[in-house]
């Protein structure tokens, strides 16, 4: 299995410490993390996108850019791109920039989001987010596959004879569909034959494999071979302990403050408690040993290749704590127990810190 390590920039007080991290402290303690995950043998950094209080967000492809110029091997990821809202024009010019100045080492996961408030602010109803989301996506695969594109559509004003600027770097710039509630996210990746990203944190499993099974079988119908398909998958709320009561009782502060957001309450998750949340959900709460058997037991009912995880809301020092305690503890377990040869046959450029002359 490869593993990811993902962002939200999710910006609260720190239920332990009380501490606030101005929005100049989050996004360098984001970037920091970035570079760690690369030192620790992370395989991938990614960055999800948000456009409302408490997250920081709202700029991925700004936020990856300054990311790939502190990096050379980890990949980026977006965790996910709300394609749903977005121009594409804007999308394939800012992403195809990104792809030249990482190396190639972009893959764009793309989806119609988890937060209703971005619908407002840019002018389409939450009841056309997956009419909007196709349309959107079937023109930004022209853009990047295709010159002299004429186009004409319902969600921006038509094209003609554009080829957008820059090309990208890779001769395709990999596309993820992200999966969280709908078969109509796994209907879209299986008719193009490409990899799904299921969000798989804040409900029970059969709920996510029901939607990755669907994938499947909808691979077959559009005549690609489901025994090859590309799943990742995400995970709840990461948090390493020598003991599970260890576990247990440093998060549950965590737990709580996350709870009471709006966020957190629009996910409606089906959990009583935080208790429930470890022994019946994705929640990654415990020691290494429970970890490990938890990702192994949800790999096997998933078939996913990639696992991501995050620790928002946690600390600096608890960060690199539990990303270094991941790294450490638990990925080369599954890694021996999961392999995994996504994208060992398909090297980005290694960049090296550039020297003017």
């Amino acid at each position: 299995m490869k593993f990811a390590l993902f962002s939200l920039l999710m910006n609260i007080p720190n239920a332990v410490t009380g501490e606030v991290l101005t929005d100049q402290q989050k996004f360098q303690n984001v970037l920091k993390q970035a570079v760690l995950a690369e030192e620790l043998g992370f395989d991938a950094y990614g960055v999800g996108e948000r456009h409302g209080e408490p997250f920081l967000s709202s700029s991925p492809p700004i936020i990856l850019t300054a990311i790939a110029a502190r990096t050379f091997r980890v990949r980026l990821l977006t965790t996910v791109t709300v394609l749903s809202v977005l121009d594409p024009v804007r999308v394939a010019e800012d992403y195809a920039t990104l792809d030249h100045l990482s190396g190639g080492r972009l893959e764009v996961i793309i989806g119609k989001g988890n937060d209703p408030r971005h619908y407002p602010l840019f002018g389409i109803s939450e009841e056309e987010q997956w009419d909007s989301l196709a349309e959107r996506y079937g023109l930004l695969k022209r853009l990047w596959n295709e010159e002299n594109v004429t186009w004409e559509g319902k969600y921006r004003p038509p094209l003609d004879n554009v080829t957008s600027q820059p090309r990208p770097f890779q001769q395709q710039i990999p596309v993820w569909h992200g999966s969280a509630s709908s078969t109509l996210s796994t209907e879209l990746a299986a008719k193009y034959g490409e990899p799904i990203f299921s969000s798989n944190s804040f409900h029970h499993l059969a709920k996510y494999k029901a939607l990755i099974d669907h994938y499947r079988e909808r691979l077959a119908f559009y005549g690609h071979d489901p025994s090859q398909a590309v799943v990742g998958s995400g995970a709840g709320s990461l948090y390493l302990a020598n003991t599970p009561e260890e576990a247990v009782k440093r998060f549950r502060p965590y737990y709580e403050a996350f709870q009471s957001t709006a966020s957190a309450q629009h996910n409606q998750s089906p959990f009583k408690d935080l208790q429930d949340t470890i022994e019946n959900g994705p929640s990654l709460v415990g020691s290494a040993e429970q970890v490990i058997e938890k990702i192994l037991n949800y790999q096997k009912a998933f078939g996913h290749q990639v696992l991501s995880i995050s620790v928002d809301g946690l600390t600096e020092a608890e960060q690199r704590e539990q990303i270094e305690r991941f790294a450490t503890d638990v990925a080369p377990v599954i890694r021996r127990e999961a392999p995994s040869k996504l994208w060992e046959s398909k090297n980005p450029i290694l960049l090296e810190p550039a020297v003017l002359s």
